[in-house]
Parts: structure tokens; C-alpha cells; sequence
């Protein structure tokens, strides 16, 4: 099995999605699982590039997504642990039922949707992510209304199967995303 570098996910990424709100939605989602990486002692590399490529088929099968995201990864000889995170992060969506059994896959169903609502957050407070105030943030979680589209049950099974509260991912994520511009 083998990883792309981060340069082959990147242009990956730029192959495959050219919408910028989900370019930026891939880095946020890689940058925060990298700082995860580092706090569990996990190979930043294989954490990154799951983050970088988790929603690689989305724009062109958002139907079936992430069905041919897993095929191509399945093809390419990526790792199993890569492959995994990625069909757990849809669970609940388009059939998927797959719960997360290692902290890659937990980390990312956690961080994927709040990535969602921190962006949103910004595009009516324009802060730095990391001068957020996690209080704000947990606020946002609970309001149904805002991000409408943001399934906050991933968040809470992905916290749960990850070890952490929600308060607590949410402050990590300001500080991982602190380095974001």
C-alpha cells in the first residue's frame, strides 16, 4: 500500500475539485487532522493527506458519495486506514453505515462537519480561526438554524469515538486552524 505525498494529494485535489469553498473545506479538514496527528503521535503524512482527500468525488458523485472516492483509493493502493476514515466520515449518508474503529476515521467524522461550521462562522465574524472564541463556536453548534446543512450527529458520534468532549475538539480545532490564514 502506498500514500500519494502531500503534493500528489494536492494536485489530486485540484484535478478532481474545482470549487474553492471545497478546496479550502479539504485543507482546513487536513490541517486540523494534522494537528491530531501530532497530538496522538500518528503519521502526520497518511492524517493529512486523508484530511487533504476525504471529499475527493463529492463534487462529481455527491449522490453517491464517497463510493468512488473508496474505489479509486482501493485502485491507487492506498491504506486501508486512509480507506476506512474515509467511508466512515459518510456515515449516515447515502447508505454508509460504517462506524469509525480508529482514531484517523474518528478524528476525521468529528472534524469534517465542524470545519463546515466554523467557515460559516467566519463568513459573518471575519476573524482568524484562530482567534475564535470556542464559546461562540459551541453556540453555533447548537443553533439548528445556522449552517442548516451541518449535521451536528456526526460531530457528537465522531467526539465519542474519538475520546473527546465537544468543548475540547472545538478549542483544538481553533489552535490547529490557527495557522490557517
Amino acid at each position: 500500500m502506498s500514500l500519494p505525498t502531500k503534493p500528489e494529494a494536492q494536485a489530486l485535489l485540484e484535478k478532481y475539485v474545482g470549487d474553492e469553498y471545497q478546496r479550502l473545506h479539504a485543507r482546513m479538514v487536513a490541517t486540523a487532522l494534522d494537528g491530531y496527528a501530532l497530538h496522538f503521535g500518528a503519521d502526520r503524512d497518511l492524517w493529512y493527506v486523508t484530511g487533504l482527500l476525504h471529499d475527493l468525488d463529492f463534487e462529481q458523485f455527491p449522490a453517491q458519495h464517497p463510493a468512488e472516492s473508496l474505489k479509486w483509493f482501493r485502485e491507487w493502493g492506498y491504506p486501508e486506514d486512509l480507506v476506512h476514515a474515509v467511508e466512515a466520515h459518510a456515515y449516515g449518508y447515502n447508505g454508509f453505515a460504517t462506524l469509525p474503529q480508529t482514531k484517523l476515521a474518528a478524528a476525521l467524522l468529528a472534524t469534517d462537519e465542524l470545519c463546515g461550521i466554523f467557515y460559516a462562522y467566519r463568513k459573518m465574524n471575519p476573524v482568524r480561526y484562530g482567534e475564535m472564541k470556542a464559546s461562540s463556536i459551541r453556540k453555533k453548534i447548537k443553533d439548528t438554524a445556522f449552517a442548516a446543512k451541518v449535521d451536528r450527529n456526526t460531530i457528537y458520534v465522531g467526539c465519542e469515538h474519538l475520546g473527546v468532549t465537544v468543548d475540547d475538539h472545538v478549542a483544538s480545532l481553533i489552535r490547529f486552524l490557527a495557522e490557517l490564514p
